[in-house]
């Protein structure tokens, strides 16, 4: 359904602009009218002046009358009649609602000025001809609060965009930072060449694995989700170089299901959880850091037991945060992590190719 739900704030200021300058519009070719066509003949300037002051007033009232009534409208209308899909009956609808309000506030309008100061000419015919220019006004009225809107939503959609655009860049930026850190590559090349030395066959294992991760990063980079067949691929790489430098220090499991391997998440997402796991605990072959991954309540689920390192540094959470802010792009659902006794959760949600 397409409704109008603003952005930002209303612009209420230009709303106010246009009332006064349709005002301003409207009892000047009334007036005119009413002069040139003896209905309502001037006396001089000053009748004219009166006139038009008295004029803008009622026209104020009556404009915002119907203005904030059409609002409702169009946003009512954009809900369950929107014109991309039913365009003669929401023209149709949008016309009788539209003469509909006109003559309510037109009617009220000549009433209670009739009551405070009485129409020379027959009640009945002004209020004949009231109705007629309230109709055509609201109508006009309509017609630019459509146009405003939309051109206001339209810049409001480029304007987010943009920032979109603009954080997406950067979380990019970072996640590709984040994983050629030269700590990583500095300790990945310090077990390579201790494995050249003692078994080239790991090494060449070692190698691959390793190419396998920045292939997977430069591929995925641009990609706002991929599948979790392929990020399972790539957290057993990431696993692997990491089991040869720590050995029996790190002891991972993975649970999933067959049927989940098509479920949806931000790539690089395990790379985050993982190298949090590995930098904040303890993982020797004494106390080893055990990593589960298993899946709970459609997410993915990686806990590990919370071993703390005595000289853990301080973390300013920025892997979370991107983690949290590249889901935000694609989903309402986010990612958890909390606490629980001895052991860290974090909850990656799993999307589906169809919803999302």
């Amino acid at each position: 359904m397409n409704t109008y739900r603003p952005s930002g704030p209303f612009p209420f200021r230009k709303l106010a602009y246009l009332m006064l300058a349709l005002a301003v519009g409207v009892q000047l070719v009334v007036i005119s009218y009413n002069h040139f066509t003896g209905f309502y003949a001037l006396s001089g300037w000053a009748h004219f002046g009166l006139r038009l002051s008295r004029g803008l007033l009622l026209s104020l009232v009556a404009g915002s009358l119907m203005a904030f009534p059409d609002l409702w409208l169009i946003q009512w209308l954009n809900r369950w009649v929107p014109w991309s899909a039913r365009v003669p009956e929401r023209l149709l609808l949008q016309l009788l609602l539209t003469a509909g309000v006109a003559l309510i506030v037109g009617f009220t309008t000549t009433l209670t000025v009739h009551a405070l100061h009485p129409y020379l000419n027959p009640l009945s015919k002004v209020l004949l001809y009231n109705a007629l220019i309230f109709s055509v006004v609201n109508i006009v009225l309509m017609a630019i609060l459509e146009g405003m809107l939309s051109f206001w939503e339209s810049q409001a959609s480029q304007s987010k965009a943009r920032e979109l655009e603009q954080e997406l860049s950067q979380i990019r930026f970072e996640v590709l930072k984040h994983q050629i850190n030269p700590h990583f590559m500095f300790n990945s090349l310090n077990v390579l060449s201790g494995l050249i030395e003692q078994d080239k066959a790991k090494a060449q294992d070692f190698i691959d694995e390793f190419s396998m991760i920045y292939r997977y990063v430069l591929e995925t980079i641009e990609q706002p989700v991929v599948s979790l067949k392929d990020e399972l691929r790539f957290a057993r790489s990431y696993l692997f170089l990491q089991q040869m430098r720590y050995g029996e220090g790190v002891q991972v499991s993975i649970d999933v299901p067959a049927t989940y391997l098509d479920r949806l998440l931000p790539p690089l997402s395990m790379q985050v959880v993982l190298e949090n796991a590995l930098k904040h605990n303890i993982a020797n072959t004494s106390q080893p850091l055990l990593i589960e991954v298993t899946i709970e309540k459609d997410a993915l689920v990686v806990r590990n037991n919370w071993q703390p390192k005595v000289s853990n540094t301080y973390s300013a959470g920025l892997g979370q945060q991107n983690l949290t802010k590249r889901y935000q792009m694609v989903t309402q659902r986010e990612p958890a992590f909390t606490m629980q006794a001895d052991r860290y959760y974090v909850s990656l949600p799993l999307l589906n190719m169809e919803t999302g």
